[in-house]
């Protein structure tokens, strides 16, 4: 650890604390190798603190009104907007994505934490009739308890407060445990809370190994919900230690998200699209466009227009506003990237463009790495397993029908786009493309927070975050039964 770096500590119980002893990781910039920080490596019983400093604050934030705590979020929204330039440039610092989308990785954080205040004000049950005279029926939601929210170094803002915001307004307490290489951007998530004046121990944070700290949070029996996002085999084995205690495991994973543009498309747009969804975050999104599915009919004119447009892409320092693409995010980052790219070779593919990594001068501090693009066949690794990096992968098909059946032939279903003029054909698409999410001329990313995300197989187990449905992860459903007849009615049972 350089004497120059900002140390950081854990937050539990309301307080900023440096454990005696404790063992310390730093971060560092991906396009330069600056340090962003020193953190604690927390141990279990670290976890432990702050899960029990969760549990203590339960009782008392389960019986603020959610309206109250809907003003508390609106609170940390108004910080967090009061601070967008700074947390956005921390973003683009410690992840890499370009400061554009530094700014928007917090603007949506911003978006998110305020739909949710308004929750605070519905959090809707319902009412329904009963077989019965004169008895009432209904529903309530109540939260779950202590709150697991494990999240991904990808979008370091948005994500934790997509759990963390949903998670509050239920009336549930939470213990967040970042992603190592984003500790930074966590540290100023959770600040953001302090200073909107979040009671001690209604949001703990635990940075540290996975491998340590996470398994302590699932394994504590005070732990009542997990909410994960992450890769596929770290998923699995999360679900299957929280159910083993049957707790509520909710899973946001990967996706191998196809972009289908169809003769008849818009090419100008399309091509607009597949820049932005491939390459945007250098393809380190779970909604990246990684299939490029194109019509025989107008596949070589796609492919010239791409590669005419990408000898003007800039790949570089990522707080340049005139930069289109930053670094991967870490050097196992890089080395998993270059790997598909010889995977790809390996298997056949035609390498268009890319694959190398960028050296010489300050691309020599960093991790940068081509836009890369692939012509190879459906069945492919690179054609299906998901990469995480600026790779895509692009595949020829003669109609609507071939298209649908490539897009689907893949174990994740996340996300999903076609492009056509046809609307028939549109409308044919939003039902027979498997994913979660699918946009008409558009590009498989740009999720709007008031709309559920998510998907299907090996995406996730099929809950949803973000929109009105994200209070259904940290809640339960309490039905009420109230009888105001006088005297005992039996449903079901035939009167004598």
């Amino acid at each position: 650890m350089s004497a120059q770096e900002e140390r950081f500590g854990l937050f539990i119980d309301g307080k900023w604390e440096e454990p005696s002893g404790a063992a310390r990781f730093s971060t560092r910039n991906p396009a330069n190798g600056e340090s962003l920080g020193s953190f604690v490596a927390a141990t279990p019983a670290d976890a432990a603190r702050a899960i029990g400093a969760a549990a203590r604050a339960f009782p008392g934030w389960k019986e603020t009104p959610a309206p109250k705590r809907g003003e508390i979020l609106l609170r940390v929204g108004q910080e967090l907007k009061r601070r967008k330039e700074e947390v956005g440039r921390i973003v683009t610092r410690e992840m890499g994505k370009v400061i554009s989308e530094g700014r928007g990785d917090v603007q949506e954080a911003i978006d998110f934490i305020e739909y949710m205040a308004g929750e605070g004000r519905r959090l809707a049950g319902e009412t329904i009739p009963s077989e019965l005279h004169a008895k009432f029926c209904l529903t309530v939601r109540q939260p779950k308890g202590v709150v697991a929210a494990i999240t991904p170094w990808n979008f370091p803002t948005a994500i934790p407060n997509w759990k963390i915001a949903a998670a509050l307004i239920s009336g549930n307490t939470v213990v967040f445990k970042p992603a190592s290489a984003t500790s930074r951007c966590a540290v100023e998530v959770v600040r953001t809370y302090e200073a909107a004046g979040l009671p001690p121990g209604v949001l703990n944070l635990v940075t540290g190994a996975g491998g340590v700290v996470g398994n302590a949070l699932i394994e504590d029996p005070r732990v009542r919900a997990i909410s994960f996002t992450g890769g596929v085999e770290t998923g699995r084995e999360v679900y299957v230690r929280g159910a083993k205690a049957l707790k509520m495991v909710h899973l946001e994973l990967g996706g191998k998200n196809p972009q289908i543009v169809m003769d008849d498309a818009d090419l100008d747009l399309a091509l607009e699209g597949i820049l932005f969804g491939a390459f945007g975050t250098a393809g380190q999104r779970c909604t990246a466009t990684s299939r490029l599915i194109l019509h025989e009919k107008v596949y070589d004119e796609f492919l010239r227009r791409l590669n005419e447009r990408l000898d003007r892409f800039t790949i570089g320092d990522p707080l340049d506003p005139a930069v289109d693409m930053g670094p991967v995010a870490s050097a196992d980052q890089e080395k998993k990237v270059l790997g598909y790219v010889a995977i790809g070779q390996a298997e056949g593919a035609t390498l268009l463009r890319g694959g190398r990594k960028l050296t010489g001068g300050a691309y020599d501090r960093g991790y940068f790495i081509e836009p890369t693009i692939f012509a190879t066949r459906h069945g492919t690794r690179i054609s299906t397993e998901e990469i995480f990096g600026p790779i895509l992968s692009v595949l020829r098909v003669g109609s609507y029908d071939e298209a649908v059946r490539v897009a689907n032939d893949v174990s994740y279903g996340l996300s999903s786009s076609i492009y056509t003029r046809d609307v028939n054909r549109a409308f044919r698409a939003v039902q027979d493309l498997e994913a979660g999410i699918t946009y008409i001329n558009a590009p498989t990313i740009g999720a709007e927070v008031q709309l559920p995300f998510g998907g299907i197989k090996n995406t996730g187990n099929g809950g949803r975050e973000a929109g009105s449905a994200a209070i259904e992860e940290f809640t339960e459903i309490k039905t009420v039964f109230v009888d105001f007849s006088g005297h005992l009615q039996k449903a079901q049972i035939d009167p004598r």
